[in-house]
């Protein structure tokens, strides 16, 4: 696909961009509606297609956990057999918490982990079902006040009687961003795994206490122009860290309900990366 078309689409769901100026933006690439609307299924998620483990070979529920700024809503995936478990929090990207990200967390659980995936809308009414209209809510969250909702699954995990203490977090996108965020914030955190997330400032470095990974796709301009600063802080105050760059790859390579950008390959493999950084992390 015209890599055009892929930085238009980033722009259109990461800035201010209307849907309207986007698929005008669309048809001018493409040269015609109907070749528009061709490429556009290719591009949004299809997430009729988002399951890979179904819910019934795990166990799964929606909970809500308290944090300094409102109740938080969650989805919840476990192990049907074991009584205790290491945590991840899976953390959505800026669409909110959707069937793709439920299915990551269904992932998680079914390597052997209590996976919680928290919805950062919760308190503006919860995820909706327009994509768009999610995208907007995004703009209406206070930072400081977000990291710490997420920040507080934290000790709401380590508090529950199925979860053995070590805690991990795996962002996407919006949500690498904030799993970079909460290795910052959050000093009980044992791991983090960002995909193509956006850095923490190179003074927040120092605060961190977890094990970080990184992974970048490698046309992701805008995501990637932060992320040798990142190296260089991560360096320089010891943290231990793994950072991985995909070659050929595309922002949100990882979610397979996009046809356009994700990769299967580079997909396999982070996810691969992903859990054997948990087993070293959230095992021990």
């Amino acid at each position: 696909m015209d890599q055009r078309i892929i930085q238009l689409y980033d722009e259109y769901t990461h800035r201010p961009l209307s849907r309207e100026q986007f698929l005008k933006g669309l048809i001018a690439l493409t040269g015609s509606v109907a070749a528009a609307h061709t490429i556009l299924p290719l591009l949004e998620g299809n997430y009729r297609a988002a399951e890979t483990i179904a819910e019934n070979e795990l166990y799964t529920e929606r909970v809500e956990y308290p944090s300094p700024f409102g109740t938080m809503k969650a989805y919840l995936a476990k192990p049907k057999k074991g009584a205790k478990f290491p945590a991840v929090i899976v953390i959505h990207e800026n669409r909110g918490l959707n069937a793709h990200i439920e299915d990551v967390a269904r992932r998680a659980a079914a390597a052997g982990y209590l996976a919680l995936a928290p919805d950062g809308l919760s308190t503006l009414g919860g995820t909706p079902a327009d994509e768009d209209e999610a995208r907007q809510l995004f703009s209406k969250l206070n930072a400081e006040e977000n990291t710490a909702r997420f920040g507080a699954a934290v000790p709401y995990l380590h508090k529950r009687d199925d979860c053995t203490g070590r805690v991990g977090a795996v962002g996407f996108c919006w949500g690498g961003a904030m799993a970079n965020q909460l290795a910052v914030t959050v000093p009980e955190l044992n791991a983090a795994v960002a995909f193509y997330g956006r850095q923490p400032a190179a003074a927040q470095v120092s605060a961190i206490k977890a094990a970080v990974q990184l992974h970048y796709a490698e046309l992701d301009e805008r995501v990637n122009a932060g992320m040798a600063d990142y190296e260089t802080a991560l360096k320089a105050n010891n943290i231990r860290y793994e950072l991985y760059l995909y070659k050929g790859t595309q922002h949100a390579f990882h979610n397979d309900t996009s046809s356009a950008r994700y990769n299967k390959e580079a997909a396999t493999l982070a996810w691969s990366r992903t859990l054997a950084f948990f087993e070293k992390y959230l095992r021990s």
